[in-house]
């Protein structure tokens, strides 16, 4: 039978309303979850910038979005730069946070509870420390969360949420989910693209928390997944966040090697060792890797004993930066002042060593015995923890009784080390120190130097 033009009509407009409720029902039926990074206001790092912007993208958030069923509709917040908005409709809300940021998670975490919504926190101090966060959370996530996330959730939805999820194993890096970068607002970050492909770290450094909470079997991804994650980036520049990119040799010549087509820039975290291989050193520059982020920490064999980092060798400190110089690759070196065998004249050897060896940029560091690490068991043991008010334990302020100094003049040596780095003549007698990636050196001196003037003046 020949359907008639009203009867088409009819027709028509019965399917397209029949379409707008089912869609409609389905929004209502899909459920909020809003996952949260809280701020901290006191320390130099982590914080926005005068542009407002914040650093690197975090990936942990973003990753347990990728991780969450269809059927959830997930915002992420990220409180650096915008402000939380209690009144938000949600099912359920996720926080995680270092521990300088825990304050404010906790404020957070209170404030939507109090309107009736469900919280749950994860994250390195929510693992160290689940019983304190329990006091302001509904559910919390020790250890790594992709290995309990879709059974919390589902725990949710029938109204059996646990107070605790222990992951009791290590993720295997196969087969990742890829972090739901389309859910942040890249405007708000300096550095967009970032990723992982390792995790934990072969050592043990007594005031590292990444074994404490990665553990440390050194875990790898297969390059071919890591570089397809790269090849959908729509910027050339990307960081490697992991703990020691070069932690597995292998597995670190394979990643290089097979970045080297991509022909892309990049910078990671990786031991001193990486002076020691001279194919390895080689690769990282051939790859695209235009500076390291390494960790000398002391210049003091007796302090690297006692923090377990007897591997480094401050005698060879100096061939090591002329290698890694030579290969093209920028340095951005990481030192630890209060450290047992520390006393005044640390800060004025350190920067003397810098300015003699032109580390290209460095980050300064005050001891802090973050929860869950060796040190804190240690220092609380011999009661010299002074400070647990977390917002300080940014690596900026003192919140311990050093040993062969005081506090104060820990803070102030500190302060002067940092100003004396970046004063404008360090920075340009550093930067000047060879015309090869001079555009990245310059970067990264003003990308210091701004955080240093923010510092207060100290004399030694």
């Amino acid at each position: 039978m020949v359907q008639s033009y009203q009867e088409r009509l009819l027709t028509d407009r019965y399917v397209v309303n029949r379409l707008g409720s089912l869609l409609l029902e389905n929004l209502l039926l899909n459920k909020k979850l809003l996952l949260i990074l809280p701020r901290n206001n006191r320390g130099f790092w982590g914080k926005v910038s005068k542009s407002g912007k914040a650093g690197f993208v975090r990936l942990s958030l973003p990753t347990l979005a990728a991780l969450t069923p269809p059927d959830w509709d997930v915002e992420i917040l990220d409180a650096r730069t915008s402000p939380v908005d209690f009144s938000k409709k949600a099912d359920l809300v996720g926080i995680t946070a270092f521990t300088n940021e825990i304050p404010n998670a906790y404020e957070i975490a209170d404030g939507f509870r109090a309107r009736g919504v469900k919280v749950v926190m994860g994250g390195v101090h929510v693992s160290a420390l689940p019983d304190e966060a329990l006091q302001h959370a509904d559910s919390v996530v020790s250890g790594e969360a992709e290995l309990v996330w879709k059974d919390l959730l589902q725990d949710l939805e029938i109204g059996e949420l646990k107070p605790l999820y222990r992951a009791g194993s290590l993720v295997e890096m196969s087969g990742m989910a890829i972090p739901r970068r389309d859910l942040l607002d890249r405007g708000m970050y300096s550095s967009f693209n970032s990723l992982q492909a390792t995790r934990g770290c072969p050592y043990n450094c007594e005031y590292c928390a990444v074994t404490a909470f990665f553990g440390n079997r050194f875990r790898t991804r297969p390059v071919a997944e890591t570089l397809r994650e790269i090849e959908g980036f729509d910027t050339r520049e990307f960081f490697f966040l992991d703990d020691n990119i070069i932690g597995q040799t292998r597995h670190a010549k394979e990643l290089f090697s097979a970045l080297i087509p991509l022909n892309r820039v990049w910078g990671g975290q990786a031991s001193i060792n990486l002076a020691r291989n001279d194919e390895l050193l080689s690769l990282y520059a051939q790859s695209g890797g235009k500076y390291a982020f390494i960790g000398f920490e002391t210049l003091s064999e007796e302090n690297l004993k006692k923090m377990n980092k007897s591997w480094n060798s401050p005698d060879a400190y100096g061939e090591a930066i002329r290698k890694i110089h030579k290969a093209g690759i920028n340095i951005i070196g990481s030192f630890i002042f209060g450290i047992d065998e520390d006393d005044t004249s640390v800060f004025r050897r350190t920067v003397d060593f810098i300015m003699e060896n032109s580390i290209d940029a460095a980050q300064f560091h005050i001891l802090t015995p973050f929860p869950g690490t060796r040190l804190f068991d240690q220092m609380e043991k011999e009661g010299r923890i002074t400070d647990r008010d977390w917002s300080k334990y940014h690596t900026s302020e003192v919140v311990f009784k050093p040993k062969n100094m005081t506090a104060e003049e820990l803070q102030q040596g500190y302060w002067w080390a940092y100003r004396e780095t970046y004063s404008l003549k360090s920075m340009l007698r550093r930067s000047l120190r060879s015309p090869k990636n001079l555009a990245v050196r310059v970067g990264l001196n003003l990308s210091y130097y701004n955080k240093a003037k923010k510092m207060p003046a100290a004399v030694l």
